[in-house]
């Protein structure tokens, strides 16, 4: 296969039919020699913040001097983005030849593997591969069942915040979402918390003191904000102080903390992590798509917010870095999100929304959409085209307004590629 085939054959196999479990992507790896035995990972697990928090840890291992390998999703702008190695995304010829392998594999199973099992069974060969020192892997959805977690005991396993997603899929309740979540928990494992959200911790302490796993919850009140911008914030997490975190966004900074957190269970494993290893690889952080400023007048923001809990954050950091501006928003979401749970997050802040429909099966119409903003009493349109709705809301917000475009990571890649093409 070349590298477009690679990735059409991975796109086709389809997980909603599918029965959840490990027992595919176990056969899969065993096919391919069990290439995720005698590594070592960091496993994060969680509803908002898994990836900023992957992406921190990574960036501080690799200032360490370790060969670090990253494994997240969705992909913004190029598929090989999911499967990365010290910064450095898969390159074409790579994916293809582990591709290649992956099928030969897949296709003599009887039960099809999933897109997300073929991916990660694609990501853990190429990270042995490479020799990584260390692999860090971001959950899909849930954790248990989760194909990431077919890993033994990881070097760390780290729980993000916690929120109301994928309920159709993990159960209704925090408690059922936190058991979710709370199965990349291994026996004699070492866990990390971002907590906050007592009926998920009370689960998460219950797995931990089950399994003997040493539970360190992030502690807050060491962090202290100085500065939050568009393009950034300088905090302190005693005893390090004045980091700068280049990740626009109020929420960052406790991304980071979790991050951290972690880092400081591997030192204390024995890791060789310095101060000076955390505040460079803070620093040199690059996570696209996460209240990213992609320009100024109107200032435009793009959000990878897509539920109640991640929206709200994201509100909140428009009200931090853009005190007095009501935004327009550009809202694109997925059918079977809590849409209006997000649309009550950005009603009170919003000076008018426009609906566009993201390029996936499972996004929400984008009249559909706008019909659910009129409910609000806020000036809602619905455009078919994206860069058109862009195009509309940039207009909307005038030369001295703002524009934050969200609800969905899906159309990251159209939305920057339309504010790039802008000509006012």
């Amino acid at each position: 296969m070349d590298t477009q085939e690679a990735i059409s054959y991975i796109h086709a196999h389809h997980w909603r039919d599918k029965r959840p479990g490990l027992d595919r992507i176990r056969a899969l790896l065993r096919a391919l020699g069990d290439p995720q035995r005698g590594q070592r990972y960091v496993h994060v697990a969680g509803t908002d913040g898994k990836g900023s928090t992957c992406a921190c840890i990574a960036a501080v291992l690799q200032a360490a001097g370790y060969r670090v390998g990253l494994n997240t999703s969705p992909y913004l702008e190029r598929f090989n983005e999911r499967i990365r190695v010290d910064g450095e995304n898969i390159s074409d010829g790579d994916l293809a030849a582990v591709a290649d392998e992956v099928r030969s594999a897949a296709d003599s199973m009887a039960d099809a593997p999933t897109e997300f099992e073929l991916i990660t069974a694609a990501a853990l060969l190429y990270f042995r591969r490479r020799d990584c020192d260390v692999s860090v892997l971001e959950v899909g959805m849930g954790g248990e069942k989760d194909a990431s977690n077919v890993i033994d005991v990881p070097e760390a396993a780290v729980i993000t915040a916690m929120g109301f997603d994928h309920v159709r899929e993990l159960g209704p309740g925090m408690a059922d979402i936190a058991s979710a979540k709370a199965g990349i928990i291994k026996e004699g494992g070492d866990v990390i918390s971002y907590g906050g959200v007592p009926e998920a911790d009370a689960v998460i302490r219950r797995v931990c003191r089950e399994k003997h796993a040493r539970l360190t919850e992030v502690d807050f009140s060491r962090l202290h904000l100085h500065e939050t911008a568009p393009d950034g914030s300088r905090f302190t997490f005693s005893p390090y102080e004045n980091l700068r975190l280049n990740l626009g966004g109020s929420y960052q900074p406790k991304n980071a903390a979790a991050a951290i957190t972690a880092l400081e269970v591997l030192r204390a494993k024995g890791w060789n992590i310095t101060d000076q290893n955390i505040f460079k690889g803070l620093a040199r952080v690059r996570w696209p798509g996460r209240f990213e400023l992609l320009r100024r007048n109107p200032d435009f923001v793009l959000d990878g917010a897509h539920n109640p809990h991640g929206v709200r954050a994201a509100a909140e950091s428009l009200r931090a870095c853009f005190p007095g501006k009501k935004p327009v928003f550009l809202l694109g979401a997925m059918a079977d999100k809590d849409v209006p749970g997000m649309i009550g997050q950005l009603a009170p802040l919003a000076l008018a929304f426009v609906a566009v429909q993201p390029d996936t099966p499972r996004a929400m119409n984008a009249s559909a959409l706008r019909e659910l903003l009129r409910t609000t009493g806020i000036p809602a349109a619905a455009f078919a085209s994206l860069p058109d709705g862009v195009r509309a809301a940039v207009m909307a917000a005038g030369r001295d307004g703002l524009v934050c475009a969200l609800g969905s990571l899906y159309f990251s890649a159209e939305v920057r590629d339309a504010v790039n093409g802008l000509e006012l």
